[in-house]
C-alpha cells in the first residue's frame, strides 16, 4: 500500500494518491492531471476511483479530464447531483482499491455533499481519514461558502451540521488514525489551520478548538464562524465549475499558448479588451512595463490573488512572463478556472521593448529613502495594503489601513490629487495594488521595496504593536 500527499503551496493544497495491488485512487486531484497517471503508470496501477470529498471552492478539481483519460469513476458523497455522471457513494460504503478498502463517511457542514474517505488497510485496520474540508490541522472548515451558490444553507445551519459530523462521524474514530486535510496554512477555506499538512488523530482532538468535547453546538457556532472574513470572488464560480463541467486542460493550454510578436500583442489587447497580466517579479515589473499592465507576480500566491483581483473568470487575458514560464502560467491561472488566456508575448517585456513600444514605471523606494522623505514632508501619507488582521497586529503610527483584498472600497480612500506611499509585508501585493489604480489612473503611488519588514527593521518608524490582554498582567 502507498498513500503520498501531492502539496501545492501556492494553493496551500492537497492532493493525495493512494495505491493498493495495482490499482489506485486519487483524492482531490488538482486540474492538471499528467502527474497522477505518471505515478500509476510507474507502478503499474490502473487509476480506479476519483474520490471528490466536495465541490471545491478555491479551485477546478481535474476529476473530469481525469475521468476521461483513465476511465477511472468518480465518486462523491451521498448528496451531490453535479451535471456529469459520478457515483454517488452512500455513507458508510465500502470502495476496494487492491486489498484496501475505502470507507465513505458523510460529514455535511463545509458543504452539503462534504465527505471524509477512511482507509482501511489490508489487515483490517482503519489508518487515515482523507478529511477534505471537514478537518484541516487546527481547524475546520469555514460553514459560509456553501450558501453563495445556494441561499438557502446559511451559516448557522451549516456550522450546526459540521458540529453533528465531527462529534458522530469523526471524533468517534480511533486517535492513531493519521489525518490528510485537503488545504493547510494560507488557504481561504479555514481561519487557522497550521503549516503542518497531516497529524494524528488523536493530536487533532487535544490540540484543534473545534473538537473541543466540553463545547457546546452554540459555542462551536460561534467559534466557528468567529472572524470570518469574506471569500475571494471566484470561490462561487469555481464552485459552479466543479459542478457543472468545464474545458478540458488540454484545450486550455492550446487555447493560451499563442505567441504574440510585439505589434500583434498591441492589436490583440486594443481589439478584444483583454486584461494584461504580467507575471514578472515585482522590482522587476516596476523598471518597465506595458502601459495598463497589471502585476501579480508568478513565485507568490499567485492564484488566489488573480482570484481576488479579476472578478470575472471568463476574462480574455494577454500574458507577459519570464521566457518559458508560459504553459506554467496558463495552468496556474486555469487552476482557480481562468481559461481564457488567449496569448502572451513572444520574448517577453525585452522584446516589447526592443521594439520600440511605449513603456510604463512605477517608483518604487526603499525604507531608508521613505524616512528621509519623511523628514521633509510630515504629512506624508503611508498606505499599508495588508490584512485589517496585520494592519492591526502591527503597523507603521499614522499609516492608513487600505487592504489589498477590498481593493474597490481601499481605492476610495485615495485622493488622486495626493502622493501615497505603499506598502505590504513584503513588496508583493503593493506592487499588485499600485499596478492595478495605476490602470485606473491613478499615478501618485509610491510602492516601498521589502514592505514592513523592510519598515521595521530599518528603524526609522514607530511601530504599534497589539499587546494581547492576557499578557498585560
Amino acid at each position: 500500500m502507498k498513500i503520498e500527499q501531492i502539496y501545492t503551496g501556492c494553493l496551500a493544497q492537497g492532493a493525495y494518491y493512494i495505491e493498493s495491488n495495482g490499482e489506485a485512487a486519487i483524492v482531490d486531484p488538482l486540474r492538471e492531471v499528467a502527474p497522477y497517471i505518471q505515478k500509476a503508470k510507474l507502478d503499474g496501477a490502473k487509476i480506479k476511483y476519483v474520490l471528490e470529498t466536495h465541490f471545491h471552492a478555491d479551485f477546478v478539481s481535474g476529476h473530469l479530464d481525469l475521468a476521461k483519460k483513465t476511465g477511472a469513476e468518480i465518486v462523491y458523497g451521498p448528496t451531490a447531483a453535479p451535471s456529469f455522471k459520478i457515483h454517488a457513494a452512500s455513507d458508510g460504503e465500502i470502495l476496494n482499491v487492491g486489498k484496501i478498502k475505502i470507507k465513505v463517511i458523510h460529514t455535511p457542514g463545509h458543504t452539503m455533499e462534504s465527505t471524509c474517505y477512511l482507509l482501511i488497510d489490508e489487515k483490517g485496520k482503519e489508518t487515515a481519514l482523507f478529511s477534505g474540508d471537514t478537518l484541516f490541522i487546527g481547524d475546520v472548515g469555514r460553514p459560509d461558502l456553501a450558501q453563495k451558490v445556494n441561499a438557502a444553507l446559511t451559516e448557522d445551519i451549516l456550522a450546526g451540521h459540521l458540529f453533528d459530523s465531527l462529534r458522530n462521524k469523526i471524533m468517534p474514530l480511533a486517535d492513531d488514525i493519521i489525518v490528510y486535510p485537503a488545504h493547510g496554512a494560507g488557504s481561504a477555506c479555514g481561519k487557522n489551520m497550521s503549516k503542518e499538512t497531516t497529524d494524528t488523530l488523536g493530536n487533532q482532538k487535544k490540540t484543534n478548538y473545534a473538537l473541543n468535547p466540553t463545547m457546546t453546538k452554540d459555542e462551536f457556532k460561534a467559534a466557528v464562524l468567529d472572524g470570518l472574513i469574506a471569500p475571494p470572488g471566484y470561490f462561487p464560480l469555481n464552485v459552479l465549475m466543479n459542478i457543472q463541467g468545464y474545458d478540458s486542460i488540454d484545450q486550455v493550454l492550446e487555447r493560451g499558448q499563442h505567441a504574440l510578436s510585439p505589434k500583434a500583442f498591441e492589436t490583440a489587447a486594443n481589439e478584444t479588451g483583454a486584461l494584461i497580466l504580467d507575471t514578472r517579479d515585482a522590482q522587476t515589473f516596476a523598471k518597465g512595463f506595458i502601459p495598463n499592465a497589471i502585476n501579480i507576480g508568478i513565485d507568490g500566491n499567485f492564484a488566489p490573488w488573480v482570484g481576488a483581483m479579476i472578478p470575472d473568470i471568463k476574462q480574455e487575458i494577454l500574458l507577459i512572463t519570464e521566457e518559458g514560464r508560459e504553459e506554467e502560467v496558463i495552468t496556474r491561472l486555469a487552476r482557480v478556472g481562468y481559461d481564457f488566456t488567449i496569448g502572451y508575448l513572444k520574448g517577453g517585456f525585452d522584446a516589447w521593448k526592443a521594439a520600440g513600444q511605449e513603456v510604463d514605471t512605477i517608483e518604487s523606494i526603499s525604507a531608508d529613502q521613505l524616512a528621509d522623505l519623511i523628514k521633509k514632508e510630515s504629512n506624508a501619507k503611508i498606505l499599508d495594503v495588508r490584512k485589517k488582521s496585520e494592519h492591526f497586529s502591527e503597523h507603521i503610527i499614522g499609516s492608513e489601513n487600505a487592504p489589498l483584498d477590498f481593493i474597490n472600497d481601499s481605492m476610495a480612500q485615495i485622493d488622486k490629487s495626493k502622493t501615497y506611499y505603499v506598502h505590504c509585508a513584503g513588496g508583493y501585493r503593493s506592487m499588485i495594488f499600485v499596478s492595478t489604480l495605476k490602470a485606473r489612473g491613478f499615478n501618485n503611488l509610491v510602492d516601498v521595496k521589502g514592505g514592513f519588514t523592510a519598515l521595521k527593521n530599518s528603524g526609522n518608524f514607530k511601530i504599534s504593536e497589539y499587546v494581547c490582554p492576557s499578557t498585560m498582567l
